[in-house]
This record gives structure tokens, sequence and C-alpha cells, in this order.
């Protein structure tokens, strides 16, 4: 039972439960992202590029036994590098909300420090009408 209530309160740490959560979404996500890849822009580059195929279907066939299917390597950097930049635009605003108004609040002097500085303004003053 000790073990069970151990478990308990490790996942139920705050972190823990977010990461599990990121996680969810991110293979939601990662699917989302290869239907997009698959469905919209492989077709689209197909009839641009005038082959009328999905960028799945390039391959490079070297003998009967030896083909590169380069088309699919291609299909996968474009859903990585949707994916990579959808995550650069929510690390970014994450940055920009969440975590730069800590930074503003940490920022501010504390009233020791203001009370200090105004002594020293004080001080100056006088040392100035001497």
């Amino acid at each position: 039972m000790k073990i069970l209530k151990e478990f308990k309160q490790f996942i139920n740490r705050g972190n823990i439960v977010d990461m599990a959560i990121g996680v969810i979404i991110g293979g939601a996500f990662t699917t989302l992202v290869k239907s997009l890849t698959n469905n919209l822009i492989n077709p689209l580059l197909g009839f641009f590029t005038g082959s009328g195929h999905s960028l799945t279907e390039l391959k490079l066939r070297v003998t009967s036994n030896l083909v590169f299917t380069y088309g699919s390597f291609l299909n996968d950097t474009i859903t990585f590098l949707i994916t990579a930049f959808v995550v650069f635009l929510i690390v970014k605003f994450l940055n920009k909300t969440v975590l730069k108004p800590k930074e503003k609040e940490a920022a501010k002097p504390s009233d020791e420090l203001v009370t200090l500085r105004e002594i020293k303004e004080l001080l100056a003053k006088q040392a100035e009408s001497k």
C-alpha cells in the first residue's frame, strides 16, 4: 500500500500531469499534421510539379531490388518542419505571455532598495547644500 501512496503522490505532481497532457496533445497534433501533409500538401505538390502523384509515390529505382523511396522522406521532412514551426510559435508565445511577466516582477526593486535609494538622494542633497 505504501508504494501505491507514493505513486499517487508522484503522479499528482503538477509537472508530471502537465507533461502527460503535453505528450497526449503532441501525439494528436502529430496525427493532424501528418494528415495535412498526406492529404493536402502532397497532392498539391504533385499537381504543381506535374507528376500528378503524391510525394510518397516518388521513388528512385536503381535495380529491381534496390529502390529509394525518397518521396516518403520528403513527406516526413515536411511533417517535421510543420510540427517544429508550430512548437516554435507555441514556445515563443509562452515566453512572451507567461515567462516575461515573471521576469518583470522580479526586476521590480524591493521596498528596502527603494528606501535606500531615497536615503542616498537625501544624503546627496545634504552634501550639496553644505
